[in-house]
């Protein structure tokens, strides 16, 4: 499986926020395709950005680190963040690292926040 088989990146705009949902693996070989959606998709100026990761199989560090960059860019030009859990293993890995603390999590991307 090559890495573009790994991961795919699906950019959907809505009226309100930009979805970006991720299927398969997030890891350090793929990691910059998901940074480079993030900052082509910033252009549209809405007003939340969410990471649906419900199809999400596998982060490692690498990936976390871009979740953490894109959540802290949002915060920078006043945007919401939030995203969708993933499998266990994307769940363990937020915990276990302790950002779960610090990212929105939402039941789905079309879910609205409070």
């Amino acid at each position: 499986m090559g890495v573009a088989d790994q991961l795919q990146i699906d950019v959907r705009r809505e009226s309100d926020r930009i979805v970006i949902a991720l299927e398969g693996e997030l890891d350090m070989a793929n990691a910059p395709a998901l940074q480079a959606a993030i900052e082509q998709a910033d252009v549209d100026g809405k007003p939340m950005l969410v990471l649906d990761m419900q199809e999400l199989q596998f982060i490692d560090s690498t990936g976390l680190r871009v979740v953490l960059w894109a959540r802290e860019r949002c915060q920078e030009a006043d945007r919401e963040f939030a995203m969708t859990p993933g499998s266990e293993q994307v769940k363990r890995l937020l915990a276990v690292s302790g950002a779960g603390e610090h990212i929105r999590i939402i039941a789905s991307a079309d879910d609205m926040l409070v």
